[in-house]
């Protein structure tokens, strides 16, 4: 069943400088053939921000819900409780999920839509990490290198990794999960498991990436960022196993 509209949830702490493009590229998504008669709204849920995060999502046109918890995950379940409340029942609405430091590309939304016309519950995608980060491109490639190494050399990647910046679900199955735990880290992978648990048709695919940021610097302890800082003190040692486990499922 296709959505009869679609939500964009971007949680941020902070990221005025950022943000702009990540709204700039949800909206060229929105305009895709493939969606235009869709109804897409986007809503920022701006955590204990104290720069102008907030007027640059208003000046995108998104919706913004604000609290002051500095926890991913009680962020991105405000912006999912915000869009219901403006779309209405959970029947035919979809929810995606990325991230104020990620730009998607411009199929995006039509890819999730696609999929949910398919059956699937829920999408789970994969990240690149945008090169060109002073300082980070050792810990660039170690990242890759663990990050695919479980990629076939033929046929499609049913992947190991979750990501709050490329992940879509049904609203229905959504709340039926239980949504997006409130805890600080792990959000993303809460809810896939339960989905999981519950039964809900899941597909794990890297055919529509998302492109995030290499920033060393993470908005949220034990993030991506911290990932690639580890990658970065560790990477002269180039253990693979080390790499690998420290690579999967980290943003």
């Amino acid at each position: 069943m296709r959505p009869r509209a679609l939500a964009v949830l971007i949680p941020a702490h902070d990221e005025e400088e950022l943000l702009p493009a990540a709204l700039a590229s949800v909206r060229a998504a929105a305009r895709h053939p493939a969606v235009r008669e869709t109804r897409v709204v986007t809503v920022v849920a701006a955590d204990a921000c104290a720069d102008a995060t907030v007027q640059a999502a208003l000046r995108a046109g998104a919706e913004v819900v604000g609290l002051d918890a500095r926890n991913a995950g009680r962020a991105r379940a405000a912006a999912a409780r915000r869009a219901l409340e403006i779309l209405g029942p959970a029947e035919q609405v979809w929810l995606a999920s990325t991230d104020a430091d990620t730009t998607v590309p411009a199929d995006w939304l039509a890819f999730a839509r696609a999929r949910a016309a398919e059956g699937w519950d829920a999408v789970v995608g994969t990240v690149a990490v945008a090169h060109g980060t002073a300082g980070s491109a050792g810990a660039l490639r170690l990242h890759e290198l663990g990050y695919t190494a479980s990629r076939p050399t033929r046929g499609p990647w049913h992947h190991p990794h979750v990501h709050g910046a490329n992940l879509a679900v049904s609203a229905r199955a959504y709340l039926a999960a239980g949504g997006f735990p409130p805890v600080r880290l792990g959000e993303d992978h809460g809810l896939v498991r339960a989905l999981a648990l519950r039964g809900h048709r899941v597909l794990r695919t890297a055919d529509c990436p998302v492109l995030t940021s290499g920033r060393l610097r993470a908005r949220a302890r034990g993030g991506f960022g911290d990932h690639l800082a580890a990658l970065a003190a560790r990477g002269s040692d180039g253990n693979p196993h080390i790499i690998c486990n420290i690579a999967t499922g980290m943003k």
